[in-house]
């Protein structure tokens, strides 16, 4: 095996339709605890299940990132590794990719390893796994994929449609209040992942038709021209089909893809939530 691409569960594939030649993809799970339970963000985990843990349990509930080891193991067997993580701003998933790097390269000098923090989640994380098996495939180096893939972070953003919030309130990212005026109005809340990872809102739309414009508009505004999307859900695919119509009136050529989140991308963007990963000019 010469290569691997290797994904924390921020990434909401599992496996990969077409891996490019000499190329494994391997998913390695956060865990996610609610109360006493604890589910493994693999491709076994009930995510209904853990949903309606989650809405019953009155507390917070809590994720917790691979641990240096986990990392190490998903390397063995390769000479080129990438390895995409979630935002660090949400996890020590990043950090602990790192440690793992620099404990394999004392053992494996003569691997090349690259790591990306992707400052983002869901969608976007999925766009840079699909771009670097792209590249692999297109028979560059381990330098070249590491030159192309740093340059096409920075044409991609992500967008976030969120419908529920209950998460986000028991954790302390947002005001009960905010929370209450979301439930009872009907509201979502529209916004994208920072230059530096945060979750920040851009529009507050009242039901799911306001939203879609509202999502609509916060793409175009941010340069979206009709290139490749990622549209990772958690059972919302009427509101993706809807965008994703709207999308091809202006842009033909689009080539959209929905797909459904990963245990932790339905923990943070909940029932109804979407987190699209775009490009841009």
């Amino acid at each position: 095996m010469t290569w691997k691409i290797v994904a924390d569960s921020g990434c909401d594939y599992r496996q990969l339709p077409t891996p490019a030649i000499d190329t494994e993809f391997v998913s390695v799970p956060l865990t996610i605890q609610i109360e006493d339970q604890v589910f493994i963000d693999d491709a076994s985990l009930d995510i209904d299940q853990m949903m309606e843990a989650m809405y019953a349990c009155p507390h917070a509930s809590k994720s917790a990132c691979p641990s240096p080891d986990d990392y190490i193991r998903s390397f063995e067997g390769a000479k080129n590794i990438f390895v995409v993580t979630i935002t660090g701003t949400l996890s020590g998933s990043y950090n602990s990719a790192r440690l793992a790097k620099n404990i394999y390269l004392e053992e494996h000098p003569d691997t090349n390893i690259h790591i990306i923090d992707s400052l983002s989640a869901g969608g976007q994380v999925d766009l840079f796994v699909e771009k670097i098996n792209e590249l692999i495939d297109q028979g560059l180096s381990f330098e070249e994929v590491v030159e192309a893939i740093t340059a096409y972070q920075v044409k991609t953003k992500l967008l976030f449609v969120l419908a529920k919030v209950d998460n986000l309130v028991k954790n302390g990212r947002l005001s009960k209040l905010i929370g209450t005026v979301v439930g009872l109005l009907n509201i979502r809340m529209v916004g994208e992942a920072s230059e530096t990872g945060t979750l920040e809102l851009l529009q507050k739309a009242r039901g799911a038709k306001k939203s879609l414009q509202a999502a609509y508009e916060e793409l175009i505004k941010a340069g979206y021209a009709g290139g490749r999307i990622v549209m990772a859900h958690r059972s919302n695919d009427k509101f993706c089909q809807q965008l994703s119509e709207l999308l091809r009136e202006k842009f033909p050529q689009a080539e959209i893809k929905i797909i459904p989140t990963s245990g932790l991308c339905s923990f943070y963007a909940e029932e109804g939530g979407l987190l699209m990963g775009y490009e841009i000019d």
